[in-house]
């Protein structure tokens, strides 16, 4: 039988734990706090933890960090990690800092099924769901070797974004304990409002997001019509945007912020002209609280698409804001070394033939002036 991984465990499980040890629950959080607010990683380091508890959990628990391939960092300070995950799969995590704040984004799967065409993991296809403890394995790593390396006691990551590699919703299970460390006292203590949750649309999750665990939430629509978010965002097949967006609506009598967070990746000749903006306007105003943020496309070869240069851009953005609705456009960190936003790619043994079921043409959009709803289908 193998050793438990500690990192597995939010404090209710490791309590559970712990119980089975004959130990009460004050043991359990002592342990907690040694693992994720001071990085202890060996049980002879938990000074003040009874001796027979460290005697029990020798042999029995680890904690299994995980093994970085490799670190870049950028001359704008970001820093991209490549952890192994096994059996020939490595996932990507990024530190993004700034003056006012220092985000950490996080991979919640190896590869991703999903198949966003403007996605570099996406095209990478599919292996498997990370655990629980290699997802806050991510954060454990970052936080504790920063505080080493900047030379501070204090907590140094503020915000933690889920919009690494794969979709957070369809690895449920192991992501919502993983948030519960995050926002736990005894763990991270983030607020609800500085952890986000991307996701592509997976509608009957966001739904037990909101009863389970409502932390901020990021969706990536990047089409105002059902039909070119088809093929841009294949899951809009299952969920089309009238669906997400009442599930969206509602996630707002829950959510720690009063607006959800549309993500917006701008693509040349694509998604990005004045009737896709106004279509957006038409979308949004009056039925739901929203921020747009649009995100210049970061291309790979494999896409066929382009960006959209930055004077499209800013008038799309114009446009929105003009229509009363609050825009940013992401500034761009770490494209020196492939860490932003998009190009996340790892190493990753597809098991879904993404290559070949995603070579295709350039999309090329025709849109009749005025079109709203499913609007005009994209030629390939």
């Amino acid at each position: 039988m193998s050793a438990a991984n500690l990192l597995d465990f939010d404090l209710d499980g490791l309590a559970a734990f712990c119980e089975q040890l004959g130990e009460k629950r004050f043991r359990a959080t002592q342990l907690f706090r040694w693992i994720h607010q001071k990085g202890a990683s060996d049980f002879d380091q938990m000074s003040d933890l009874a001796k027979s508890l460290r005697g029990k959990l020798q042999g029995i628990a680890t904690l299994k960090p995980l093994p970085i391939i490799s670190e870049h960092v950028s001359a704008d300070g970001t820093i991209k990690w490549l952890f192994d995950v096994g059996g020939g799969n490595a996932v990507e995590s990024v530190y993004i800092p700034e003056a006012d704040r220092a985000t950490l984004c996080i991979s919640s799967q190896a590869g991703c099924a999903v198949g966003c065409r403007f996605c570099s993991t996406g095209h990478q296809g599919f292996s498997r769901n990370l655990t629980t403890g290699e997802i806050i394995a991510q954060l454990w790593y970052a936080e504790h070797s920063l505080r080493k390396r900047l030379g501070q006691t204090e907590r140094v990551i503020s915000n933690v974004v889920m919009m690494g590699m794969g979709e957070p919703l369809q690895n449920y299970s192991a992501v919502m304990p993983a948030l519960r460390m995050m926002l736990d006292d005894h763990g991270y203590g983030l607020s609800r409002r500085r952890v986000t949750v991307s996701t592509s649309g997976v509608v009957p999750m966001i739904e037990r997001l909101k009863n389970d665990c409502p932390v901020a939430l990021a969706v990536s629509l990047h089409a105002p019509n059902d039909l070119l978010r088809d093929e841009l965002v294949p899951i809009n097949r299952k969920y089309p945007i009238d669906e997400l967006l009442s599930a969206c609506s509602d996630y707002l009598t829950a959510a720690p912020r009063d607006f959800i967070t549309f993500e917006y990746c701008m693509l040349d000749g694509v998604n990005d002209t004045d009737e896709h903006a106004h279509q957006l306007i038409d979308l949004v105003r009056g039925r739901i609280s929203c921020k747009f943020n649009l995100i210049p496309f970061n291309p790979f070869p494999a896409s066929g698409l382009h960006r959209s240069d930055n004077a499209r851009v800013q008038a799309f953005a114009r446009i929105l804001a003009d229509a009363g609705l609050i825009t940013t456009v992401r500034k761009t960190r770490g494209d020196d070394i492939d860490a932003a936003c998009g190009q996340l790619a790892g190493e990753v043994q597809d098991r879904t033939n993404a290559k070949g079921r995603m070579t295709r043409q350039p999309i090329v959009v025709t849109l009749i002036p005025g079109a709203a709803g499913r609007g005009t289908p994209p030629s390939n």
